[in-house]
């Protein structure tokens, strides 16, 4: 009995065409990272998140699959988001007596943070020659990802641009964060998550759970009030801050 088989572009395509497709690949690449991680004794510069986009960047590429085609399913993945924030507050809730408390830092930070996080975006990107369009895409970067990408649409940036400065700077956070807290001889908790969901939003916010549950808190706490108070104050000082 003769077998026949099938060429891998034939199944390929077979296979590219299920909308399963992005959400397997997305789950498969996303388990190699975390165990890679693992394997790395969770060092910050093995970021899963960072892996497994690079993973899925390099086989997207070879295979040729559209993002389009990818995101049809990684879609399932991406509507989690909301029911993830939303769970946050659960842990948020634990600390609810400690941010009673710090009240009046914790706004102070989150005005101090936000603003630094805006004007040395543009002020950078400024210096190194950026358009204002790019300027307008970097303001933003400090804020979760769907946030990020409206507000840089609102002002005049480039949301494709902003989602790639986001993810960037969220990653950055994440690896660097408990070194820059250490060398800083930040010992609370409290203020690292907080400091950590300012700057690094979600990616951030995962890195600081890992350290405790009230880091990742603070995290929380700061990552929802920051992508609220920027997208409120960013498009009313975005006509002085950004140079045309």
């Amino acid at each position: 009995m003769n077998l026949q088989f099938q060429p891998f572009s034939a199944i390929w395509v077979y296979l590219a065409a299920s909308p399963l497709l992005g959400l397997t690949l997305t789950l498969l690449a996303y388990q190699a990272a975390h165990a890679l991680h693992v394997r790395c004794k969770r060092h910050p510069a093995a970021n899963p998140v960072l892996i497994a986009v690079a993973i899925l960047g390099v086989f997207l590429w070879l295979t040729g699959t559209r993002y389009e085609t990818y995101f049809s399913g990684a879609q399932f993945v991406h509507f989690l988001l909301g029911p993830a924030t939303v769970a946050l507050a659960v842990p948020l809730y634990a600390q609810f007596r400690r941010v009673r408390r710090l009240l009046l830092p914790v706004i102070l930070g989150l005005l101090a943070g936000s603003l630094t996080a805006i004007v040395s975006a543009v002020l950078v990107g400024r210096w190194l020659g950026a358009s204002v369009a790019t300027q307008a895409s970097l303001a933003p970067k400090s804020v979760t990802t769907p946030i990020a990408m409206g507000i840089a649409e609102r002002i005049g940036g480039l949301p494709s641009l902003t989602a790639v400065m986001v993810i960037f700077t969220g990653v950055l956070g994440a690896i660097v964060g408990r070194q820059v807290f250490d060398l800083m001889r930040v010992r609370d908790q409290a203020i690292r998550g907080f400091a950590m969901g300012v700057a690094s939003h979600g990616i951030g916010t995962a890195r600081a759970f890992q350290e405790n549950e009230q880091s990742g808190a603070f995290a929380a706490l700061a990552m929802g009030l920051n992508g609220l108070l920027t997208a409120l104050l960013l498009p009313v000082i975005a006509g002085w801050l950004l140079v045309r």
